[in-house]
């Protein structure tokens, strides 16, 4: 798996101060994508056990609220089975902050297998707290949205998903330690 870039202090892709990792590789190439460069599976540089590690250091400060996980797509094939062990090692590490991550596929696409196996996706899923999920539509485009770009798209509480087998969305509104 390659990486575009990683923003040490990121404060769009989530709340708080976070470190967003941007992997490259999407197959969505949604209309007016903001990252496009990140459609191209070798675009950036090779995701190594040393790039890890420097996001995990990168992590440790307590003004440091967490992870987000976009790109290219955290949920390619090629991408998802090099996230799962990271997420994992992240979430171990790090239990009180939070992970994010954005996705074109929806919380239900993923949850068939079709795309990827769907142990590999239980194991991102188990380390989530919020998945931003759905491609950016241009025609749905909204800027007031909070954490996503057109409406289309949902902010998902990953974990209450899970316990209760059905999509649980975040308002934006409600106060939570995400």
């Amino acid at each position: 798996m390659n990486y575009g870039k990683i923003k040490w202090f990121d404060i769009a892709d989530g709340p708080g101060v976070r470190v967003a990792l941007f992997v490259s590789g999407c197959r969505n190439h949604c209309k007016n994508c903001f990252n496009p460069e990140t459609w191209d599976f070798g675009y950036g540089e090779p995701f190594t056990k040393e790039v890890e590690d420097s996001i995990l250091k990168g992590l440790e400060p307590d003004h440091i609220k967490g992870l987000t996980l976009l790109g290219g797509d955290p949920f390619e094939p090629e991408n998802a089975k090099v996230l799962a062990p990271f997420v994992e090692r992240v979430r171990a590490n790090y239990p009180h902050k939070t992970i994010w991550c954005y996705t074109g596929y929806t919380f239900d696409e993923l949850l068939t297998g079709k795309r990827i196996p769907v142990d590999t996706v239980l194991r991102i899923f188990r380390c989530l707290d919020i998945l931003v999920d759905g491609r950016f539509v241009e025609e749905l485009k909204d800027m007031s949205l909070l954490f996503r770009g057109s409406s289309n798209q949902r902010l998902i509480l990953v974990q209450e998903s899970l316990k209760k087998d059905e999509v649980v969305c975040w308002d934006g509104k409600t106060v939570y330690d995400i």
